[in-house]
């Protein structure tokens, strides 16, 4: 179980995950060691999945944000993993989740420019055998950026 101290830490970590021992130590009114130490434990029991740096689409070339939501032609075990396997394979689709309702995938995607979507909707997604239909959305503009989780 997460103590008040293990979820002010994991607050601090999801805002800056480069603090030290050091800082989290003083953040946290701990010495540096017992606040190396519950870092640790944390990441140990799969608190702490994973550190990442995050980047500026713009800066990077990718221009167009998009959701894309799939429905597959069939639902069997083969062609699941058929299309889960398309999904890993493309740098482009940066998230995916397999949905309720409708759509059987929502996924998240990062191009340079419209027609690089155009291209992997028409000849990388429509043209898989277990696709039926794809639905798009462009995002226009994002008013929350991708926020730490509440703790």
């Amino acid at each position: 179980m997460l103590d008040a101290t293990d979820t002010r830490l994991l607050a601090a970590l999801q805002a800056n995950a480069h603090l030290t021992a050091q800082e989290l130590g003083e953040m946290l009114n701990l010495s540096p060691s017992q606040a190396g130490r519950r870092r640790q434990r944390l990441e140990a029991e799969g608190f702490i999945t994973g550190y990442a740096a995050r980047l500026d689409p713009e800066r990077l070339g990718l221009s167009v944000q998009g959701f894309v939501q799939v429905q597959l032609a069939t639902h069997g075990p083969e062609q699941s993993k058929a299309f889960a396997r398309l999904v890993r394979s493309r740098a482009e689709i940066t998230s995916a989740w397999t949905m309720t309702g409708e759509a059987d995938y929502l996924l998240r995607v990062y191009c340079a420019n419209l027609g690089a979507l155009n291209t992997l909707i028409h000849e990388v997604l429509l043209s898989h055998p277990s696709v039926a239909r794809v639905q798009s959305q462009i995002v226009m503009d994002q008013l929350k950026q991708d926020a730490p989780l509440p703790t």
